[in-house]
C-alpha cells in the first residue's frame, strides 16, 4: 500500500506540472499557436523517422501507440483529468503495474510538455516558417540536453513497463473486466488508454526488437542535433 501511495504522489506532481505548462502556454495565444504547429511538426517528423514501423504487421500498433499516445501532437487534457478526478481510488481499479505504468505515462506527458514550452518560446523569438533547420536551431537553442536524454529514457521504461504488463497473468482478463466498472466510475478514458497500450503491445509479442528500433533512432537523432547535424531531421 505505501509503495501505490508513492506512485499516487509521482502522479498528482505530474498531473500539476503537465497541467501548470499548458495553461502557462494557453494563456498567451501567440505561444499556444507556435506550440500547436510545433506539436504537428513533430508528429509529422516521427511519422516519418519510423515510418517503417508503422507500416509493419507486427509492431503498427505499437508504434501509433508510442506516437499518438504518448509522444505525439495527442491533447491529454481529457485524460489528464479523467486520472486526476479518480486518482484516491485508482488503485482499487487497477493492477499495481497498471498504475505504475500510468505514472510513468503521465511523467512523460509533463517533460513532453516542458520541453515543447521551450521550444515554443524559442520559435516565437524566431520569425519565417517552421522548418528543419530553424527547429534544430531552436532545439539546441533550448538545451535542456539531461532533459532530452530522460525523455528518452522515459520511452524506454514505459516501453519495458508495458512489455512486461503483457506477459503479466491474468493482466488481460483484468482489463476485460475492469472495462465496465470503470466506465462507470468514470475511468473510461484511463481504461481506453491502458487498453489501447496492451492491445498494441500484446499484438507484437516480445518489443524487443521494437524498442530497440525506435529508442535507437532518436538517441541517435539527439546526439547529432547537439553535434550540429540536422540531416536526420530531413530523412
Amino acid at each position: 500500500m505505501k509503495e501505490s501511495g508513492k506512485v499516487v504522489d509521482r502522479l498528482m506532481h505530474e498531473l500539476d506540472r503537465a497541467a501548470a505548462l499548458r495553461a502557462a502556454a494557453t494563456a498567451d495565444p501567440k505561444l499556444e499557436s507556435v506550440r500547436q504547429s510545433l506539436r504537428i511538426w513533430q508528429a509529422a517528423r516521427l511519422a516519418r523517422t519510423h515510418a517503417d514501423l508503422l507500416d509493419s504487421p507486427r509492431m503498427g500498433l505499437a508504434a501509433a501507440f508510442f506516437l499518438t499516445d504518448l509522444y505525439g501532437s495527442e491533447d491529454l487534457t481529457r485524460l489528464d483529468a479523467n486520472i486526476r478526478r479518480f486518482v484516491p481510488t485508482m488503485k482499487h481499479f487497477l493492477p499495481a503495474a497498471g498504475l505504475e505504468t500510468v505514472a510513468e505515462a503521465i511523467e512523460l506527458e509533463a517533460l513532453s510538455e516542458e520541453l515543447d514550452f521551450a521550444m515554443a518560446q524559442a520559435l516565437g523569438a524566431m520569425s519565417g516558417k517552421l522548418t528543419a533547420a530553424v527547429y534544430a536551431a531552436a532545439y539546441r537553442n533550448v538545451g535542456h540536453r539531461a532533459d532530452r536524454e530522460r525523455q528518452i529514457d522515459l520511452i524506454e521504461s514505459l516501453g519495458k513497463s508495458l512489455d512486461r504488463l503483457v506477459h503479466q497473468r491474468f493482466i488481460g482478463a483484468s482489463l476485460t473486466m475492469m472495462r465496465r466498472p470503470a466506465q462507470i466510475a468514470g475511468l473510461g478514458e484511463l481504461h481506453d488508454f491502458l487498453q489501447r497500450g496492451y492491445d498494441a503491445f500484446a499484438k507484437m509479442g516480445d518489443a524487443t526488437e521494437f524498442l530497440e528500433r525506435i529508442l535507437g533512432r532518436e538517441r541517435k537523432l539527439l546526439l547529432t542535433l547537439f553535434a550540429g547535424d540536422d540531416s536526420l531531421l530531413e530523412e
